[in-house]
């Protein structure tokens, strides 16, 4: 694989060299991310799910994110993000978890929170007792179409998630 080889197959190309796997917690994305992982043929040997968790229910329900993070923090934040991540890795079982919130515009967004804001969480599941399970969020604010957002938002979470297996 080359950085020219598509940020898909390289996150696949390198889950597979470690057999490791990953579940996808999506909000504003909509399963894009998922989408992407999928396009390439035999992902199955490392992707277990992407859950679409649009609403605070959905968040609450699916990914066990805290009633207390989305109402001090709201659903596009730091806290929320990380919550999704780890959520949506031990729920699933997986190695890896990756969660995408934010505002994908045209509209939605407020001074606060501005339209193109998004939190990517990767979380890690180290072995029990190790104490070296993580999860580590960024922040980003992306500019274009809500369709040239979204698709920043997933391309970018794969490079996340692919920097974090490289570097683990």
């Amino acid at each position: 694989m080359t950085e020219d080889d598509p940020i898909e197959q390289r996150v696949g190309a390198a889950l597979r060299e470690r057999d490791e796997n990953v579940a996808v917690a999506e909000s504003c994305t909509g399963g894009l991310v998922g989408s992407l992982v999928t396009d390439v043929s035999g992902s199955s040997a490392y992707f277990d799910r992407s859950l679409v968790t649009y609403s605070y229910e959905a968040k609450q329900e699916l990914l066990a994110v805290s009633r207390e993070a989305l109402d001090d923090h709201g659903a596009v934040s730091e806290p929320v993000a990380a919550e999704m991540a780890r959520g949506v890795r031990d729920t699933a079982g997986t190695d890896w978890g990756v969660a995408t919130t934010g505002v994908a515009g045209p509209t939605g967004g407020s001074p606060e929170t501005p339209v193109g804001t998004v939190y990517i969480a990767v979380a890690c599941a180290a072995p029990w007792e190790t104490g070296e399970s993580g999860c580590t969020v960024s922040h980003y604010e992306f500019e274009g179409s809500r369709t040239e957002v979204k698709a920043k938002i997933a391309r970018r979470a794969l490079a996340e998630l692919l920097e974090k297996v490289q570097n683990q």
